[in-house]
This record gives C-alpha cells, sequence and structure tokens, in this order.
C-alpha cells in the first residue's frame, strides 16, 4: 500500500516537472529581458590568414583608435613615394625617443617640497602666539646684529627659574626676523643660546623650524650640537649632504658613516669608518661611540664595547652618542661639564628612571622642567623596580603629601620632603612639592607658611597663595612674597608697611632691598616712599648706564623680544646673592612695561625666597 503511494507520488511530481518545463522545451531559446547585447557570447576571431613567405607580418592594431595608412614596401629600384600628411588623431608608426634631458635641481626641489609647504625665514620659531609664545613682532625695529650679540655674549644658565623660563618662550617664539640677519642664522643663535641653557628639546626644535635648504653654516654646526643634546644622530641624517657642501667638519665625515648604518647598509658604512680611522679624523671612545651607533642600524651585525678608562672630558658628541646607544655616562664625567648638560640627561629618554631623577630635580629648579613633570617621573619610579629605595620613599612621602587624608600627615610628609625641620630646602623641591602645598588649609599650618608660599609660587600658583593672606603675620617672608605675587592687588603699600618687613631667614638686609626693589618696579609704591625707601636702604634706583638705556628705550618701543634679553643679561650671575636690587627693579619694572605682568610678579617674588 505504501509502496503503491509513493509510486503515485513520484509519478506526480514528475509530471507536474513536464508540464512546468514545457514552454521552454518549445522555444527555440529562451526569452531574455535584458537589453539587445547584453549576456551575448563575443563573436568568434576570424581566422588570420597566414602570409606569404618573405612577407613581414602587419601589426595587429586596436579597432577603436585610427590607424595611419601604412606604405608599400620599397623595392629596390622603385621611386618612393611620399606618405599622405598626417593629421593629430593619426598614430606614427614608430613613435619618437625622447633624448632625456638633466633634471633642474630647482624644478626638483618643488616637486620634494612645493611653495606650499615651505616656510618663510621672515618668521621662524615653532610656537606661536595663540601657543603661549610672544608676537611675531617681539623683536620690533630692533638690529638683527645687536640681538645676536646679546644672545651670544649671554652666559647660562642664570640663576632665576622664572627669568630662564621667560627666555625660553621668548626664544621658541614665532618671531619676525630682525633686520641686518639672516633668519636661518637668527634660528641658530636662538638654538645655540637654549643649549646652553640646558633647553636641548626647545633648541632642536627651533633649528628644525627652518627648511634644510635654507640651511647657513653656523645653523649646520648647531643643529649638530642639538641632535647630539637630545641623543639623536639619526636627526643629522637629512642634513649631511649639505652639510659637507657648505660647512665640513671632521663630525659631517663620521656622520656620513653613522647615517649609512643606521639606513641598513652596512657594506658603505664600513669603508667609510674604515677611511675616517686612518686619516685620523677620529679616534678612542669616538670613534668607537660611531661605530656602535652604525651597528645600532638594520643589518649592523657588530658589537662594540665602550670603555671610559682614561677619557677625561664630556664633549657632546661622547654624550649624544652614548645617549643613543644606551651607554652610561660616568658620574664623574658630567663634573668636567657645564651644569646644563645635567638637563640633557634629565630630557633624555634612553635614561633609566631612577638615574634621571637626580638631574631631573636640578633642571625643574632651573626651570627646564616644570613642577607636574617632575612629580610625574617621581610617579613613574615609584613603579620601577630597577628604582632605588630612596627614590621609592621620595615617592611615598610624595604621595602622602597628595592624597592622605590627615592633614597633619600630609604636612609632615612635606617637611620630610623637604629635608626635616630646621632645614632650608633646595629650591627644586619646593618645585617638587608646589601643587601639594596648595591642597592645605591655610589655617592649620601657618607655622610653615613661609615655605609653603615659595612653593607654591616656584610652580606660578599666585592666586592659590593669596588666599593665605589673612593667615600669614603681617611682615614675614610669606606675606612679602605674596605682596609681591597678588595678581589681584588693589592697593598700594606705604612706607610703613615696607619697613615692617624684617627679611625673615636669609641675608635680611638683601632681602628688605629686594622687596623694596621688587614693589617699586611693580608700581604698588607711591613715588615718594619710592624715594624715601631708597635713601634709606641705598638702592641707587635712578642708577644710569648703557645697560639701563637699552632696557628703558626696548620697553618704551614695546620690543618685548629684546627687553626679556636684556634682563636676562642683567641676571647674570652666580646666584641670587650676587643680583644687586637696583637691576630687579630695572628688570620688573621694564617687563611690566611690555606686558609681562605675570612673569615680573614671579621674579620678584622668587627674589625674596632665594636670597
Amino acid at each position: 500500500m505504501r509502496t503503491s503511494l509513493k509510486a503515485s507520488l513520484a509519478a506526480a511530481v514528475a509530471v507536474g516537472a513536464l508540464v512546468a518545463l514545457a514552454p521552454a522545451v518549445g522555444q527555440d531559446r529562451p526569452e531574455s529581458i535584458l537589453p539587445p547585447g547584453f549576456g551575448e557570447p563575443a563573436p568568434a576571431p576570424a581566422p588570420r590568414p597566414t602570409p606569404p613567405a618573405g612577407t613581414q607580418p602587419t601589426r595587429p592594431t586596436d579597432p577603436a583608435q585610427p590607424t595611419a595608412p601604412v606604405p608599400a614596401p620599397v623595392q629596390p629600384g622603385a621611386m618612393i613615394q611620399p606618405l599622405p600628411p598626417t593629421t593629430p588623431g593619426d598614430a606614427p608608426l614608430v613613435p619618437p625617443v625622447a633624448t632625456p634631458a638633466p633634471v633642474d635641481p630647482a624644478v626638483l626641489a618643488q616637486y620634494e617640497m612645493p611653495a606650499s609647504a615651505r616656510r618663510s625665514l621672515a618668521t621662524v620659531g615653532p610656537v606661536t602666539a595663540s601657543e603661549g609664545g610672544l608676537d611675531t613682532d617681539a623683536f620690533g625695529e630692533a638690529d638683527g646684529q645687536y640681538v645676536e650679540t646679546l644672545m651670544r655674549r649671554l652666559s647660562a644658565p642664570l640663576p632665576s627659574r622664572w627669568m630662564s623660563i621667560l627666555l625660553r618662550r621668548a626664544l621658541v617664539s614665532h618671531v619676525d626676523t630682525p633686520s641686518r640677519t639672516n633668519g636661518a642664522d637668527f634660528a641658530a643663535e636662538r638654538a645655540w643660546l637654549l643649549l646652553r641653557m640646558g633647553e636641548s628639546v626647545a633648541a632642536r626644535a627651533v633649528a628644525q623650524n627652518v627648511d634644510t635648504d635654507n640651511y647657513t653654516p653656523k645653523l649646520y654646526q648647531v643643529a649638530m650640537n642639538t641632535a647630539l643634546a637630545t641623543g639623536d644622530p639619526a636627526g643629522l641624517c637629512p642634513l649631511v649632504t649639505g652639510a659637507m657642501r657648505f660647512a665640513p667638519a671632521r663630525g659631517w665625515t663620521m656622520a656620513q658613516a653613522m647615517c649609512a648604518g643606521l639606513s641598513g647598509n652596512p657594506a658603505q658604512a664600513s669603508p667609510l669608518i674604515a677611511t675616517a680611522k686612518r686619516r685620523n679624523v677620529a679616534s678612542g671612545v669616538d670613534l668607537l661611540l660611531a661605530q656602535k651607533v652604525v651597528g645600532a642600524g638594520a643589518q649592523g651585525r657588530q658589537a662594540v664595547t665602550i670603555e671610559w678608562d682614561g677619557v677625561d672630558r664630556l664633549t657632546a658628541w661622547r654624550f649624544g652618542l652614548a645617549m643613543a646607544t644606551g651607554v652610561t655616562v660616568p658620574d664623574e664625567l658630567y663634573g668636567t661639564a657645564g651644569p646644563q648638560v645635567k638637563y640633557w640627561q634629565a630630557l633624555s629618554p634612553s635614561v633609566a628612571l631612577g638615574d634621571r631623577l637626580a638631574p631631573a630635580e636640578a633642571a625643574a629648579g632651573q626651570g627646564v622642567l616644570s613642577s607636574a613633570a617632575l612629580v610625574d617621573l617621581y610617579a613613574a619610579a615609584a613603579t620601577d623596580d630597577d628604582t632605588q629605595s630612596g627614590a621609592t620613599a621620595t615617592a611615598n612621602d610624595l604621595q602622602t603629601a597628595y592624597a592622605d587624608r590627615n592633614p597633619d600627615s600630609r604636612l609632615t610628609a612635606l617637611r620630610q620632603l623637604w629635608g626635616g625641620a630646621n632645614t632650608r630646602p633646595s629650591y627644586a623641591r619646593l618645585v617638587l612639592t608646589a601643587r601639594a602645598a596648595s591642597r592645605l588649609n591655610p589655617n592649620l599650618a601657618k607655622a610653615d607658611a613661609d615655605l609653603l608660599v615659595a612653593s607654591m609660587l616656584s610652580a606660578g600658583l599666585d592666586r592659590t597663595a593669596a588666599r593665605w593672606l589673612g593667615s600669614v603675620p603681617a611682615g614675614s617672608d610669606a606675606w612679602a612674597m605674596i605682596m609681591l605675587s597678588d595678581p589681584d592687588a588693589y592697593r598700594r603699600l606705604s612706607y610703613s608697611d615696607l619697613a615692617s618687613y624684617t627679611g625673615g631667614e636669609g641675608d635680611s638686609a638683601l632681602k628688605q632691598r629686594m622687596l623694596f626693589a621688587g614693589l617699586a618696579g611693580l608700581g604698588r609704591l607711591n613715588q615718594g616712599d619710592i624715594e624715601r625707601a631708597a635713601q634709606s636702604l641705598g638702592v641707587r634706583i635712578g642708577a644710569d648706564n648703557a645697560w639701563t638705556r637699552a632696557l628703558d628705550r626696548a620697553a618704551r618701543d614695546g620690543q618685548a623680544g629684546t627687553v626679556v634679553l636684556l634682563a636676562a643679561v642683567g641676571m647674570q650671575a652666580g646666584s641670587w646673592k650676587d643680583i644687586p636690587p637696583e637691576a630687579l627693579y630695572r628688570i620688573v619694572g621694564a617687563l611690566r612695561g611690555v606686558g609681562l605682568d605675570g612673569e615680573a610678579r614671579m621674579i620678584a617674588a622668587e627674589a625674596i625666597a632665594r636670597a
């Protein structure tokens, strides 16, 4: 029964299928719904006739292109028939071959860097006014050679953290090139001064803000030093060709070999190293460091061991190549170089965290590193297994000073960071604790108000420090610093207010004169009190010399950049104790005259904290 049913169903399905296919079977071809020509196979090509023996086969042509008439083969003795005139659409039988012409370097340069991407030498600098730099006319009508001379003869580092910060800001600003100087040379002088200040990263940024085809011999020389100060020998490679033409030196000869190695071409680097060694271009540790850089490149395949035995001094070459290859420089060699090399070390990412802490503190005290950067460095060191226990303890105290809920615990941690009771801390430690100090309640930390206010102002927290005015005794160091730094001061002080300041700790007589000089320069004393205090304190604020006349003239002309340079010239000293109060008075007044009020206030307050 079931078998017959299955058979019946199968037969029904078969019949249904035949019925469905019946119309198609009955037609010659199925009817297409596509437009004509779609889906049709391409017609088979006609068989190509075989050419007779001894004749040349005709060249296949594109049917879509017009075909020029082909002349009949020329037989011996036959008259040559002229070709019909060709039209623009006709294709020649034999395409002409152009003779290659030498490429004009100027044309090639336009393709490598179009005019829209080129930077003018009329205005040079990486930081615009909207990013915190000075205005483009910061040097106004100042003579360029005069400005360059000021920079070249300026001794750095300076004793003032805030003066150093302001000078860096002026040197990295996107400013117009003064008259009678080349923009590249002006950038070179700025970068060279930044290097002497310890600002290796800022110096490199200024040098690299000039297109390489505009480099001058002076800028080539400074650019090499910026690359070495930042531990970046690869930064020399785009400059090698031009430097060998316009400013050849032994360093650039070695740079050729190093750049060949860094580009993965040791076969080219090895002969260059051998030639340099044979010609005594470099020897000893200088040559070995260059070989180590070559070996660091792709396919370098050579290991070089650096031994510092017999090396009596540290140079920019040795420092830069050691930083680039991870070679540790002995501590005693840093003593043979200027303090700025320590600041370069603090900015070098190749130095281990534990080894960067001490130079980083020195750099923060100088203004090369900010308070926040120094705190971040200690926070990173706290999680580093190779950091020494002393650095870890400092990081733990710093965490307590910032985050502990107990105000007494936070104040105790700050005292430990400052070196304990009855100890005057280094200015770098005040920079380190600036924001931790700002979190304390003024009414609960009156005994340490002098250091707390000084710490806050080291990082520019002027309004936070001003909140302490009602909690500090009149005539104290904290009171004096707030009187100088308060951005919202609404009244002038009297002579009696000034006389109430006893000078606090340190050289009290000098600090009294510094307070007077700062208040007078900021315009926070009336003219009668200025004359009276100047006479009683022995501050010759009316002294006239070439420096004061130049500073007054630059301030009168609104040349903020020139004022900053001249102010830095007036601060060339070993410490704050060696800066005359008369100079502070002139500097603060000139900075205020060109709109740099904030920096003027911070410099005046720093004089009280560090004198």
